[in-house]
């Protein structure tokens, strides 16, 4: 089985613009996710999608490997479909599994993105999507935070930006549950999933895999226990940063 990491990134993103080249611990953000994902159990290649030839470059100079992909994209799912469809082009190899690892998620672990892989030994799932656990009301209301709530399968049921569930008789025994941006495909899923215009409750959300459950499919959830954020803000990259100093992994790479 080919399985491969794409980590869509960009410069221009609108609550935070540059933030893939911004550094912490004197690496860049997305440098962070790129050696992350290559150490991941079960990845055999992994590549960087963007748009911007600063990232390019850099992915380059620290012997990575970079695609560049159309301006025109607004969601990263259809960033890593493109760039899938390059990559194809380019190796003559075709790829069974889609890890997708969005460039702002600095702190998720390696075992965590290897961890999306043994999900699809089940034939009837075709998405897997990493979630993690909001620990403050504070959070769990922040509209940066995508909450997701699952059936009694782990199969993801909505996707939303408000608290969900409700917390209108309290919050602190609901399960609350965010999504990552750490989404794997098997191959044919996200080409289709790129053909497919997108849905009025993506685009009210501004969460793509809503366009999934909305044209019937489903998303296997799946929790990691692992502290993760997704880095929308300059004080999320500051708490990031302070965290990453506590990470383990960080020494497997930053001697590179």
């Amino acid at each position: 089985m080919n399985v491969i990491g794409i980590i869509p990134a960009r410069l221009g993103a609108s609550r935070f613009p540059g933030k893939p080249l911004e550094k912490m611990l004197g690496m860049p953000m997305v440098g962070h996710c790129y050696h992350r994902t290559h150490l991941a159990p079960g990845i055999d290649n992994t590549y960087v999608a963007t748009c911007d030839e600063a990232i390019a470059d850099y992915i380059r100079s620290i012997g990575g490997n970079a695609v560049m992909t159309s301006v025109k994209h607004t969601r990263a799912t259809t960033r890593t479909a493109e760039a899938l469809e390059i990559i194809e082009k380019e190796t003559g190899k075709r790829v069974d599994i889609v890890v997708m690892v969005q460039g702002d998620e600095p702190l998720i672990s390696p075992e965590t993105i290897g961890a999306t892989v043994c999900r699809f030994d089940d034939d009837s799932v075709d998405i897997v999507n990493v979630m993690s656990r909001l620990q403050t009301l504070e959070a769990f209301e922040d509209h940066n935070n995508v909450k997701v709530v699952v059936d009694i399968n782990s199969n993801a049921l909505y996707f939303s930006r408000e608290a969900i569930p409700s917390p209108w008789k309290g919050w602190e025994h609901i399960p609350r549950y965010m999504q990552t941006g750490i989404i794997a495909f098997r191959r044919d899923t996200l080409i289709a999933f790129n053909s497919m215009e997108e849905t009025s409750l993506e685009q009210i959300e501004s969460v793509d895999m809503n366009r999934v459950l909305e044209t019937g499919g489903k998303i296997r959830m799946t929790l990691t226990e692992s502290q993760t954020i997704g880095v929308d803000t300059r004080e999320e990259l500051i708490a990031a940063e302070k965290l990453l100093r506590l990470d383990s992994v960080v020494e497997k790479y930053l001697a590179v």
